[in-house]
């Protein structure tokens, strides 16, 4: 199995990791990034959008001995703080326990450290700057072989194994699908995002709140901030691409202003120039995929969103790529590379489909449910119930987060303690009201009743 060569399209978070893996189980590797390399001085020209750290991603992170510096880079976020428009804020622990928190860490510190991780293996080398304009997938006979462009012409790299980390709109899953019975859906949500930053401020004001997720809930537009480790914040504001209020019309400094005087007022103070910092960022755009297969004849893989990207209001898009490269390392344990891909695919993408739509679910619950009484009261009695029976109830939220049980076996279990909870509830109520009927006939009954006879 050693000295294998392999080729990594992408040296983003999940090309980054599985170039380590390789490298440490003695593959020889070639990381190959359309970008400039994420090390230099403002290379972050992509998404830059603050990524919550869960135990997936801190398990993954912990196999390969990164943790200490990615925790170190991170800040810890112990639950939500919700703004309400009235101003009033509300606290929502992630957990029942202390350790149940996530870490918040921007997406390019974090890439760094995985990338410089990588290249300091001997066997491993990068070129950036690239853009992959085909793959031959290869035979039994020959290797694939993959074609860039660069600054200085096209060039032709072959390898053992091509591993597509692109990103959701890879090319290395474009042409790995085509030509073969394939399945491929894309869902664009139809609303976009930019970013704003909120400066650290005086101890005590809420902007500069070390250990939570500040959300702005709202079903016409949605503010989520995560914390830095400097104090500050970075603010991601998700609005409809077109429509009133949208992206499309908020162009002008007016516009701009009356969309957070009406929608988040508290916003304004604490970002005084958010209608400067609003129209000079670009609007980014939310896109879900489901592809299958992820593999081909043990030549070809994919791995994180160039498979299954999701939408980011689970948190979990970073997690499951990199929990993608732990489960390939175990599937790469079996010498017959063809089969290890196959069961790679077969271990991951039913989790990944369920991750999709819990992803999906949870972007309405951020909207509009986290500031609902009744999705309060639910969340409390979800808590109480694990404190109370912790062996036998699991909030979901918890599982997903704070485990690395498969997210279709949590959904499983959830659904279980839920149908368990609604059957006792029912039972209970029944009982009450047999009992109830009882009293009343036996009030009925008065002193001729059987147990009065002599």
């Amino acid at each position: 199995m050693s000295g294998r060569r392999v080729l990594v399209a992408g040296a983003g978070l999940a090309g980054s990791l599985a170039a380590i893996h390789f490298a440490q189980l003695g593959h020889r590797v070639e990381i190959h990034e359309r970008r400039p390399d994420p090390r230099g001085a403002g290379a972050g020209g992509g998404r830059s959008i603050n990524l919550g750290l869960s135990q997936r991603g801190i398990r993954a992170l912990d196999q390969v001995g990164l943790l200490d510096p990615v925790l170190a880079a991170a800040a810890p976020m112990r639950g939500r703080v919700i703004h309400q428009r009235d101003g009033e804020l509300d606290f929502q622990p992630y957990g029942s326990h202390e350790d149940q928190i996530l870490r918040s860490v921007l997406r390019d510190d974090l890439n760094r450290i995985l990338l410089a991780k990588a290249l300091e293996y001997p066997n491993v080398s990068a070129r950036f700057g690239v853009t992959l304009t085909d793959l031959d997938r290869g035979s039994a006979a020959e290797e694939p072989v993959c074609t860039f462009d660069s600054a200085s012409g096209p060039y032709h790299a072959s390898a053992d194994l091509v591993v597509g980390a692109d990103g959701a709109f890879s090319a290395v899953r474009t042409r790995l699908l085509r030509g073969l019975p394939a399945d491929f859906r894309q869902r664009v949500l139809p609303w976009g995002y930019k970013e704003f930053a909120i400066a650290a401020g005086p101890s005590g004001d809420v902007r500069s709140s070390p250990d939570a997720l500040h959300v702005w809930p709202g079903d016409d537009g949605l503010i989520v901030a995560h914390p830095n480790v400097n104090g500050s914040l970075t603010a991601t504001v998700f609005l409809p691409l077109s429509g009133e209020q949208s992206f499309a019309t908020l162009t002008t400094e007016d516009s701009v202003r009356a969309l957070f005087d009406t929608r988040f007022p508290d916003v304004r103070r604490l970002v005084p120039d958010i209608v400067e910092q609003f129209l000079s960022h670009p609007t980014g755009h939310l896109v879900t995929v489901r592809s299958s297969p992820w593999q081909h004849e043990g030549r070809v893989v994919l791995i994180g969103d160039a498979a299954h990207a999701v939408y980011p209001f689970y948190g979990q898009g970073m997690n499951s790529a990199l929990e993608d490269c732990a489960v390939l390392r175990e599937c790469l344990a079996n010498d017959d590379w063809a089969e290890a891909l196959r069961a790679f695919e077969r271990r991951r993408k039913p989790h990944t489909d369920v991750l999709a739509d819990l992803s999906e679910e949870n972007f309405d619950e951020l909207r509009s449910r986290v500031a609902s009484p009744l999705f309060l009261a639910r969340k409390k009695a979800d808590l109480v119930l694990s404190r109370v029976f912790p062996k036998r109830w699991m909030p979901l939220y918890t599982m997903v987060s704070h485990t690395t049980i498969p997210y279709a076996d949590a959904l499983r279990r959830a659904r279980r303690q839920h149908a368990a909870l609604a059957w006792g509830s029912g039972a209970a109520a029944l009982a009450l009201a047999l009992t109830g009927g009882a009293l009343a006939r036996g009030k009925a009954a008065g002193p001729h009743s059987p147990g009065d006879r002599s």
